[in-house]
This record gives C-alpha cells, sequence and structure tokens, in this order.
C-alpha cells in the first residue's frame, strides 16, 4: 500500500475510532485496529495507533479529574498490567500475523458479548487486589499482543459496580498507563521507525476530532441505539479477522 493510501486508511479509522471513543469512553484501540486491519497488517496497525492512544486517553483522564485518587485506587492493576504488557511484546515479537488476527478478532468479539451479555457478579472490597492481579494480568497480555484491553478492563470495572464517570476516569487511566510501556516496547524492537512513528502522531489530529464529535453526539444520539449498532459492527469486524486468520 501506498503512502497516501496509508494515511486515508487511517485517518479514516481514528476520526471513526476517536468518535466511538468521546462517546462511550472506550473502543478507541479495537475500533481503529478493527478497521486498519481490512486492509492492513496487523503490527502496522498496532504500532500507528500507539500515540492517538497515549493522547486521547491522557486527555481523558485530564478531563475527567482525581487524578491522585484514581491511580492510588487502580495501582495494582496499572502496575501488573504495565509490566505484563511489556513482557507479552517482547516475547510474541516473531509471533506471526495470523496468530495477531486470531488474538484480535477473539478480543473483539470478547468485547462485544461483555457489552451485550449479564452484568458480571459484583467483586467485593475484600477481594479488589485479587482482581486488580487477575485482569491486570489479562488486559496486559491483550494489550502486549494487539493493543487492545477493553474486554478485561470494563468486566473489572463492571464488577467493582463502577458508575458512568468512574468508568470512563478507570478506563482512560489503564490503558494511558500501560500504552506507555507498549511504545517502549515497539520502539526497543524496532517496529516503530521514524516514518511509522510521524503517521502515528499525525493520526492524533483526527482521533481528537472524532472524540470532540462524539462527545457533541452524547448529547443528541440515543446511547443505547449507538451501542447496539456499534457493537454489530464490531462483531462484524472481529469475524472478519477470525476468517483472515484461519483461511
Amino acid at each position: 500500500m501506498d503512502i497516501i493510501s496509508l494515511l486515508a486508511v487511517a485517518t479514516a479509522a481514528f476520526l471513526f475510532a476517536g468518535t466511538v471513543k468521546g462517546l462511550v469512553g472506550m473502543g478507541l484501540p479495537t475500533a481503529a485496529i478493527g478497521t486498519m486491519t481490512l486492509l492492513i497488517e496487523p503490527r502496522l496497525a498496532v504500532a500507528i495507533i500507539i500515540l492517538p492512544m497515549i493522547v486521547s486517553n491522557a486527555w481523558q483522564v485530564y478531563r475527567m479529574g482525581h487524578i491522585r485518587r484514581t491511580l492510588w485506587r487502580y495501582r495494582w492493576f496499572m502496575l501488573i498490567s504495565m509490566v505484563v504488557v511489556f513482557g507479552t511484546l517482547l516475547a510474541s515479537a516473531e509471533v506471526s500475523d495470523n496468530v495477531l488476527y486470531g488474538v484480535a478478532g477473539t478480543i473483539i468479539l470478547i468485547f462485544v458479548a461483555t457489552n451485550l451479555g449479564p452484568k458480571p457478579p459484583r467483586l467485593p472490597e475484600r477481594l479488589d487486589s485479587i482482581g486488580q492481579f487477575i485482569f491486570g494480568i489479562l488486559a496486559g497480555i491483550a494489550g502486549g499482543l494487539t493493543a487492545m484491553w477493553a474486554p478485561p478492563i470494563a468486566i473489572y470495572l463492571m464488577m467493582r459496580d463502577a458508575d458512568k464517570d468512574e468508568f470512563v476516569r478507570g478506563s482512560g487511566l489503564l490503558i494511558f498507563m500501560a500504552s506507555i510501556p507498549l511504545a517502549v516496547g515497539y520502539l526497543q524492537i524496532g517496529q516503530l521507525p521514524r516514518g511509522v512513528a510521524l503517521i502515528s502522531a499525525l493520526m492524533i489530529v483526527p482521533t481528537l476530532l472524532g472524540f470532540s464529535l462524539g462527545e457533541k453526539l452524547r448529547a443528541h444520539l440515543s446511547p443505547a441505539r449507538f451501542r447496539i449498532a456499534l457493537l454489530v459492527v464490531f462483531f462484524f469486524l472481529g469475524l472478519n479477522l477470525l476468517r483472515r486468520a484461519f483461511f
């Protein structure tokens, strides 16, 4: 794919993904990678998403406030996921694209099931540290392979009965912090050369434009209807990735 086509595909993907994130608070990697991998290989898609993901989640955390309290509340999840992201990325550097397609498709379908299925059981306060440890590992593995951490983070926050603001605040912080070792790891294994880093930096603009659009749409669209439509799109994106993994 030539550079102009790559920029066009990435811009459209990040405008869509930023809108999703602005509307529902998460889903940027799921939307962007699920869309871009229709036309480009998964490792390049993950590399391109790194800087928009860091910036958009930093902005989300800043907008939501209570940063110190949130850091302390999710400290074990954050630390464990950061370590596991880095280790998983280095260990999987030679994994084939078919495996990454399969993992990405599975994660997207889990994301759909998480949002459509029944609410998971409540995680009591006394078990919160264990929950953070378990879901931190799961998020780290998923993030290190595909940069898609939404299902483990969403399930954990739902089990903790996080309200809407806390959900957006917590997910933004956890994704932001885990994105840092992902960026360091991609630099270390040579998957983020200068040209790709420049494209990633350029994609911050459509991401933030989409984010602003999503925030405005939140006030005018029915969140329930949009959510169902979005999950239908994700469902078929996930199936397509599984198809590419095996056929």
